[in-house]
């Protein structure tokens, strides 16, 4: 457990998805902690773009060899890009989350709010660690 990657700079939700904001956009992939949990990667689905999630709203779904997984937004707004590359590579989530494996972009609705409501890493952390 206490190898588990958790980047200074993103926001984590207790989902285990994380939020790296980019100007006006938020990147979101699920964390080292949550591939890690779910190992081989084998399926990933995100909701298509112009899809206008609310926070804490279902999004996805992540399927591995061991278990099914739901993917949610842990912001508020609508999709605007989906990384499509996982269709053909989902084990790019397992190889790199945090970088070629994040799963979707967000034009956010309700930013500053949903962000507070998130974990920087040192809580994140202190979090996988209590569970």
């Amino acid at each position: 457990m206490g190898d588990t990657e958790i980047k200074d700079g993103l926001f984590y939700s207790a989902e285990h998805e994380w939020v790296r904001v980019e100007g006006d956009i938020a990147v979101i992939g699920i964390t080292d902690h949550a591939q890690d949990a779910l190992h081989e990667i084998t399926f990933v689905e995100i909701s298509e773009v112009g899809t206008v999630l609310k926070a804490n709203g279902e999004c996805g779904l992540v399927e591995s060899m061991k278990a099914s997984s739901d993917i949610f937004t842990p912001i508020a707004g609508e999709i605007i890009e989906v990384n499509t590359d996982l269709e053909d590579a989902p084990e790019t989530v397992n190889e790199d989350c945090y970088g070629k494996g994040w799963m979707f972009k967000i034009k956010p609705s309700n930013l500053k709010a949903d962000l507070a409501a998130l974990m920087d890493g040192n809580a994140y952390k202190a979090f996988i660690e209590s569970e």
